[in-house]
């Protein structure tokens, strides 16, 4: 738990009278103001979880009913005072306010807005707990918000659901509520709202709507609410609100470019007195938005993202309005890789030059919510890479230090530590293997597919496998519980021997396997216990990865991920997955899949070095996993599952650049598998995405079954069906929510087969959940495949 009074708990580092000083070797900050005036720096966004993951201790054990709310409110309060000490400390000048979201920050304004969707039986009033987990995660009685990604990163939003019939109303005063917290500490914040036209444009319409619904239409319904707020924010004494509109960074149209018109027109008058900044992030704003955006009349200042966005430069240079600040996001919250300074001050330099000096405010390129918490917590981390690395914590003081320099307070010291780590990760023998840069080079001119079509190879499939109609199969991972988390714990502690564990694992995997024989399940897997997650455990197992004992980053809700660091080449010095997969098989005579992490799906859901061009890194990647999927065969293994969950999400956000990354990304998939027999069934997982624009990619993978996450979206994924698309491979769209507890009835998961009958054949589909059972109870997962198992089984009967 944090003490308020000292900040020493939470701080990246000591904060104490003695000047800036930085070590390469060890990353310990000290920090002392030097002048009485606050240097131009502001941060977007910060990480919620807390640096040894409190907030997501305490939501489920709110959740599992172990505490109380005033439990978990004590818990987020103390994390949110000590971040903003934490910047307060370091000479943050535009602290936000309101990043802090007990599940995500859509959510919180969908509950702002009272857009709560009818189920939930909300009658008014201040939104409570019930309500707002309900929405998040659903309840025994009906089914969480559809579920998807934030752009292109691997943090998840509910999706507002929203029709002509929505009565807007401000039923959550958590922005105001939080601005006045850190007031009380005597912190004047930067108080932070998803602006309304991208709260718009990141909605659909809900259920019963048509599909052809003009959402922005609701703006004049919405911007009343937006009015009270900001009433009730100048009242209690901001200065400056942030409204975040990264939808402008999108390839919008010119109806939606003069909805921003619009909504910041009508709310001119609201934000009279208020500095108003509209942030955009994780790409460029293309030239049309820019000009929409620097022409609105509220607005005070302008935050882009020059880490991602670098053409955005040029606009800049074109043509900036006068008196306005340039919020200047030059520290990538992206990735954890410390700041090149003197790269970053020319940029600042170059901006001041068109703006001015006084205009420019140093930010960072996004929200830091993306990236790890603290360095501070790496205590076994390799020193070298350690001194390359910069986590939110550190990214805050790189802010100020950039802020200072640009203000003529350079410190010299700092600026030399930071030339001398670059330069040491730039010379280091670890990064280069000459070899397998080779062999990644040599991929490029190839195209690397199968040699027969999928039509042919399921028929061989099928004459080895002998599967039923509607085959049944799960994604992968079983529950992973306390007492296996424990194991895994002391064996990577050497509390416990190698064959201690091995006795362990192996009794698991029995018991797994012998679960979904009884449950009469026709395609097994091993349950995955010996994983922590789906990249880390490969990762570590690959040459060219770095890993963190508390370099957790929110994926969702209280999900938290460890992404690995890739920081070299890659290669596989030995087989990974071949023992697991061959110990479960020998249980069984039904086919048991082997489980693999795809190239693409470990790029994207890694931090990855930023000194080669991404698409070199994934072949390397590749290569490796293709080793894997050709010694899983010689042990016969004849399924095996090549997991793309994160492929969607790795699409640029600007259409001229999809194709380019769709066509090394499906080739890397190809890569892994081209090599296999006829006989070998190739799966894959993709995970929440809208697939309707990359289905020709999708069969461009040449997969022979592909798995989807589907339930939260209304079927969504099957109008690309409907529409015509012709697919020849095995198609499994999940048929229960997994992210939620609640257990779906027989007749539920039947219905849902029964839609999907309507625009698949029976031949190709498969029945599975959405998604891998680790996070689930087997009290709640023994049920639900009892279910799903009972419907298949139903239909089959019918067909």
């Amino acid at each position: 738990m944090y003490k308020l009074s000292s900040i020493q708990c939470v701080a990246p580092f000591t904060i104490s009278l003695c000047t800036l000083s930085f070590s390469s070797s060890s990353l310990r900050f000290s920090v002392r103001a030097t002048s009485s005036r606050a240097m131009a720096s502001h941060i977007v966004g910060y990480p919620r979880m807390g640096p040894k993951r409190e907030l997501k201790f305490a939501l489920e054990s709110f959740w599992d009913g172990k505490s109380s709310a005033d439990d978990l409110q004590k818990v987020a309060a103390d994390l949110r005072s000590a971040i903003w000490k934490q910047m307060a400390d370091a000479g943050i000048k535009y602290i936000p306010s309101n990043t802090f979201s007990y599940y995500d920050q859509v959510l919180d304004t969908t509950a702002m807005l009272g857009a709560v969707p009818s189920r939930y039986n909300w009658n008014g009033g201040e939104i409570g707990f019930d309500v707002y987990f309900s929405m998040a995660r659903g309840n025994s009685s009906v089914p969480a918000m559809e579920m998807t990604k934030w752009f292109d990163t691997n943090y998840h939003y509910i999706v507002p659901e929203l029709g002509p019939d929505v009565k807007f109303s401000y039923a959550s005063h958590k922005v105001v509520d939080e601005y006045k917290e850190a007031k009380v500490l005597g912190i004047n914040t930067v108080p932070v709202l998803v602006g309304p036209v991208s709260y718009l444009l990141l909605s659909k319409p809900a259920k019963g709507v048509e599909k052809s619904f003009s959402l922005l239409s609701l703006i004049d319904k919405i911007l009343p609410v937006y009015r009270e707020v900001v009433a009730e924010l100048k009242a209690a004494g901001a200065t400056w609100i942030q409204f975040d509109e990264p939808t402008l960074v999108k390839d919008l149209n010119a109806h939606q470019l003069q909805a921003f018109t619009h909504a910041y027109a009508e709310l001119e008058s609201s934000l009279s007195g208020l500095n108003v900044l509209i942030e955009t992030y994780f790409a460029d704003v293309p030239a049309e938005a820019y000009k929409t955006l620097t022409s609105l009349k509220a607005v005070t200042a302008y935050g882009f993202d020059i880490v991602r966005g670098t053409k955005t430069l040029d606009l800049i240079k074109q043509g900036f309005p006068s008196g306005k600040f340039l919020f200047a996001g030059v520290v990538d919250g992206r990735n954890i890789w410390a700041n090149n300074f003197a790269s970053s001050l020319n940029t600042l330099q170059a901006l001041g030059d068109i703006v001015g000096n006084d205009k420019v405010v140093v930010s960072t390129s996004c929200s830091l919510l993306h990236t790890a918490v603290d360095l501070v917590n790496e205590t076994k981390l390799d020193q070298e890479i350690k001194s390359w690395l910069a986590f939110a914590a550190q990214k805050v003081v790189e802010v100020n230090a950039l802020a200072k320099a640009l203000s003529g307070q350079k410190d010299e010291v700092f600026f030399s530590a930071n030339a001398a780590a670059l330069a040491s990760r730039k010379s280091s023998p670890r990064v280069i293997n000459e070899a397998v840069q080779k062999a990644a080079a040599a991929l490029k001119g190839s195209d690397h597919r199968r040699a027969t079509n999928v039509s042919a190879r399921l028929d061989a499939q099928q004459k080895k496998l002998n599967l039923s109609v509607l085959p049944t199969t799960t994604i992968g991972s079983f529950p992973q519980t306390a007492d296996l988390r424990r194991v895994r714990r002391e064996f990577k502690a050497n509390k416990i021997s190698e064959e201690d564990y091995i006795r362990f694992i192996k009794e698991e995997i029995y018991n797994v396997v012998k679960l979904q024989e009884e449950l009469d399940i026709d395609v097994l897997v091993h349950g995955e216990p010996e994983r922590n997650d789906m990249v880390e455990y490969f990762g570590e197992q690959l040459s060219g990865f770095a890993f963190t004992a508390n370099g957790w980053v929110q994926s969702y809700g209280s999900r938290c991920v460890k992404p690995p660091i890739i920081y070299g080449d890659v290669s596989r010095p030995k087989p990974m997955t071949v023992f697991w997969s061959s110990t479960a098989q020998s249980l069984t005579k039904r086919p048991m899949k082997g489980m693999l992490t795809g190239p693409v799906t470990i790029l994207n859901w890694s931090f990855v070095r930023d000194d080669q061009p991404r698409f070199e890194t994934c072949y390397q990647i590749a290569l490796a996993i293709k080793d894997e999927v050709e010694d899983l065969e010689k042990a016969g293994i004849t399924v095996i599952q090549i997991d793309e969950a994160a492929l969607r999400e790795g699409l640029p956000l600007r259409k001229s650049e999809e194709a380019f990354y769709l066509n090394w990304a499906v080739h890397s998939f190809r890569i892994t598998n081209c090599g296999v027999e006829d006989t070998t069934q190739i799966h894959t997982h993709m995970c929440y995405s809208n697939f309707n624009d990359i289905i020709h990619s999708i069969i461009d993978m040449d997969a022979d079954v592909i798995t989807i996450e589907n339930s939260r979206s209304d079927e969504k994924l099957l109008s690309v069906f409907r529409e015509g698309v012709k697919y020849g491979a095995g198609i499994g769209p999940g048929v229960y929510d997994i992210h939620s507890p609640r257990i779906p009835p027989t007749e539920e998961i039947a219905d849902r087969i029964n839609k999907m009958l309507a625009v698949l054949e029976s031949s190709i589909l498969w029945v599975n959940p959405d998604c891998g059972l680790k996070t689930r109870k087997y009290t709640e997962v023994k049920p639900a495949l009892t279910n799903m198992v009972a419907a298949a089984k139903l239909i089959r009967n019918q067909l």
